[in-house]
């Protein structure tokens, strides 16, 4: 990520209004999560990092995007159009974006199905990468947090229980109930992945070679 020293490398082109328009884009799916206006302070405050912060012209006043939701915006890059008019801005979201609890503040025209997007591997990514921010954070009352802080010993019995509990759902052939155990049992290898250093890439890697 950049710092705030190069925002006069950017030659940004604020508008009378001392704003210019933000793209808020998902790195890693790259779908468009949002458009908001950033001022001088708030461009600095994104460059320097690691959140996403606006200027509410409703408002009239610096906005850090999340602080209420939690869903925070976790700024990866910072780029500018040829015009200097406009930016792009490559996040890890924490979370939903619009204040709908969506994935993003854009609707489908041709009414793409909002479960289709959603349901996808990329949820994956998303997941492992709200794990990793609890990781750092520690919030109180996330049962992440709580996990994690158990140590790797906790997390292993989790995934043997999981594990046991999808083999039952299994043979139970109930469909509903074997999704949910799946997913349950995927959450839980995200967190030992995590609390072992173990990046979602070489996960791909070895699965990429499955294919053959």
């Amino acid at each position: 990520m950049q710092n705030f020293k190069k925002i006069k490398k950017l030659n940004p082109k604020f508008n009378d209004e001392g704003l210019i328009t933000s793209v808020i884009q998902n790195q890693k799916t790259k779908k468009v999560l949002m458009v908001g206006y950033m001022n001088n302070e708030s461009l600095k405050l994104t460059m320097k990092g690691p959140d996403v912060w606006f200027f509410s012209r409703s408002r009239q006043k610096l906005w850090h995007k999340g602080e209420t939701s939690g869903n925070y915006l976790k700024v990866v890059d910072v780029l500018i159009d040829c015009d200097g008019d406009t930016l792009l801005i490559l996040v890890n979201p924490m979370g939903p974006t619009c204040h709908k609890n969506k994935e993003s503040c854009f609707d489908s025209v041709n009414n793409t199905s909002e479960f289709i997007k959603k349901h996808t591997p990329l949820i994956i990514d998303e997941i492992f990468s709200i794990i990793q921010d609890r990781a750092k954070t520690l919030p109180e009352n996330s049962y992440t947090a709580k996990l994690i802080k158990s140590g790797k010993g906790r997390i292993s019995q989790k995934i043997v229980e999981e594990s046991g509990e999808v083999a039952v759902a299994l043979m139970s052939q109930n469909k509903s109930e074997l999704s949910e155990e799946v997913a349950d049992l995927i959450f839980h290898v995200l967190v030992g992945l995590q609390i072992s250093g173990v990046e979602l890439s070489k996960i791909w890697e070895v699965l990429e070679k499955r294919k053959k």
